[in-house]
Formats: structure tokens, sequence, C-alpha cells
């Protein structure tokens, strides 16, 4: 008897390892992070430490396919989420998604800032390597406080990191003064652990951050092809994410002080004889 309790343990062992959709999205996810990290090694840090002639618009057509990638993380991490409620996920999803955020939010961002810090003409490398720092550790921490504290439904505390990855690499396509740009990213990394209120992506919601998700898509595209307008279209989509990025959380701000008011309306309505 014990032999065959051994031998039925070790055949319902694999099945608690098996990955669902929602898994298979999210690996989807941790594979984009890392091919947006190849692609900022081998299309703008390689060229420009070789001296290639056509770095240039090598740089231009890696630095948008990089961003992409990051772009098509995100999708992978919205739906499987999504996928996740409606569906199943394995005992394995929720340490799946950390990791795979860690990469794609990361990594790749942290990473981004860093190339950017050695191929600027106006940038100091040291300084940007510590702005890479801030932004990965902020990530890290994030994702950890994630997995701990039970935030009420439909809130994130800090900005998300897939917003704040995104955010992240705006600064930098901006092209601002390199103190600007440090500075800026360091806000950024900041907003992802404070304990500003951020909504989570669900119904409407969802729908709009996927339509952003894919107009910004087609701006870094015609940036790549030198569209016509492309730079400043390209421009116009950074900053609009840096304002959102600013504005979001006063919406939940001011949903809670509306709800606290409303509390207070039924309060006093409650001690009227």
């Amino acid at each position: 008897m014990p032999e065959a309790d051994e031998v039925d343990e070790e055949e319902e062992m694999p099945l608690s390892l098996r990955l669902s959709i929602a898994d298979t999205l999210t690996l989807g996810n941790a594979t984009c992070g890392f091919m947006a990290v190849y692609f900022t090694t081998t299309g703008i840090l390689i060229p420009h430490l070789t001296g290639n002639d056509e770095s240039a618009g090598m740089a231009r057509h890696s630095a948008a396919t990089a961003v992409i990638l990051m772009l098509c993380a995100a999708v992978f991490d919205l739906f499987d989420g999504l996928v996740a409620r409606k569906l199943r996920s394995s005992p394995m999803g929720a340490e799946l998604d950390n990791l795979s955020d860690l990469i794609s939010f990361g990594l790749a961002p942290a990473y981004f800032v860093l190339v950017y810090g050695m191929v600027a003409d106006d940038a100091h490398q040291r300084m940007a390597a510590l702005g890479a720092i801030v932004v990965l550790l902020a990530v890290v921490l994030r994702l950890a406080r994630f997995s701990c504290v039970t935030m009420k439904d439909g809130m994130f505390q800090g900005m998300p990191s897939p917003f704040g990855a995104l955010t992240v690499v705006s600064i930098v396509l901006l092209e601002l003064p390199f103190v600007a740009t440090l500075l800026a990213i360091i806000g950024t990394a900041w907003l992802m652990v404070s304990r500003v209120e951020y909504p989570k992506p669900r119904g409407r919601l969802a729908g709009a951050m996927l339509t952003w998700i894919v107009l910004n898509m087609g701006l870094l595209a015609a940036w790549a092809f030198d569209a016509p307008s492309g730079q400043l279209l390209l421009q116009t989509g950074c900053a609009l994410q840096l304002v959102m990025g600013a504005v979001i959380p006063l919406f939940a701000t001011a949903r809670r002080v509306n709800n606290f008011r409303d509390n207070r309306r039924e309060a006093r309505a409650a001690q009227l004889p």
C-alpha cells in the first residue's frame, strides 16, 4: 500500500506543473521583454561601440522595435489576467506573472535607459546607470509589494509596472535635456512604489488601454520608417503618455474624495432625529 501511494503522488505531481492558457500568454510576455533587450543591444549599443556609419538608422529601427516589443509584452500581460479570471491559471501563474513582469517592465526599460546614457550626446553614463538601477529596483519593490499587500478591488497601489515601463521609454524618446530626462525617470520610479492609486485595466478601461497600445505601435512604426511628421507624432504620443501618468491618479483621488463626502453625508443623515 505505501508503494502504491508513492506512485499515485508521483503521477499527480506533474498536474500542478501543467501550463494553462494564461501561463502561455505570460511566457509570451517574458519572451517579448527578452527580445527587447536583444534589439536594444544589437541595434543600438553594438553599432555605437563599433562606430558603424549606419548606426543612426539602425538605432531608430531597433529602438522602435524594442519599445514595440515592450508594448506587446503589455498586451500579453493584459490578456493573461483576463484569461486567468475567465478560465483558470496554474498554481505557478502568480509567480510566472511576477517574473515575466520583472523582465519586460523592469529589466528591459532599465536597460533601455542604460544604453541611452551610453549613446546620447549630452548623457552622463554613470548617472544614467543610476537612473536605470532606480527603475529596476522600483519594479522589484513594486512586484514584491503587490504579492504581499491586499488592495481594494479595482485599484493598484502605485503606477502599474507596464504603464511605468512605457512612461520611462517615452521620457527617453522625447529627447529632453539629460537632467530633465533623469529627473522624470526617477519621478516615474517613485510613482511605481508610491501609494498613489491607479485603476486596474478592466472593462472599458482595458479596451482603452489596448487601443492606446496599438496607437503607440503605429506611432513607433511611423517614426522608425521616417514617415512625414513621424518624429512629431512620436513626441506627441510620448508627451501624452507622461500627461496620462500624472492625470490618471487624479481621477482615483477625486473618486475617493467624493466617496468620503458621501459617507459623511450619510453619517450626518443617520444622526438626525
